[in-house]
């Protein structure tokens, strides 16, 4: 079988470091575009206790910080880094703030969207904390509207760690 094409995927981290999804290997990951000003940001913190109760039984979610949704994330990368910390305890990675849909769509949010479509097959991300499930073997297993809270979701990645 070959390789997922999910590791060979990279994604820009603050600072103009580079994170590899070869790093990914094994692990089962949770995808998010986030904003600190949006009625969804309290899901944060929902994110962290998923990421705490499951990061050491190979979980890792990254954080996707946008802008494209109702101007809710105005931050800078270092002042989202700030907000989540102060705010929610975040401690998972966050990316460097990039486009999830457009002309720009980072790399990562491009390949997401050709796996997993949204409802009525739509790939364009509809609004802040959409979700998606990636297994251990780096395949979109799921994807989920805001509305989804990480608690929701819990039962899903606790299977997929467990295959």
């Amino acid at each position: 079988m070959s390789e997922s094409p999910f590791y060979s995927l990279k994604a820009e981290l603050p600072g103009g470091k580079t994170f590899d999804f070869a790093d990914l290997k094994g692990k089962v990951v949770l995808i998010t575009n986030t904003a600190s000003k949006c009625g969804f940001t309290p899901q944060y913190t929902g994110l962290q206790a998923l990421y705490d109760k499951y990061k050491d039984k190979g979980f890792i979610i990254l954080g996707f910080p946008c802008n494209q949704f109702g101007g809710q994330e105005p931050l800078d990368d270092a002042g989202v880094a700030e907000f989540c910390t102060l705010n929610h305890g975040v401690n998972f990675p966050l990316m460097k703030k990039s486009d999830v849909n457009g002309d720009n769509t980072n790399e990562v949010y491009k390949w997401l969207k050709s796996e997993k479509s949204g409802i009525l097959g739509l790939t364009r991300i509809k609004w802040n904390f959409e979700k998606f499930l990636i297994d251990k073997n780096g395949k979109v297993v799921n994807r989920w509207a805001s509305t989804t809270t990480p608690d929701a979701i819990d039962k899903e990645v606790a299977k997929l760690l467990e295959q």
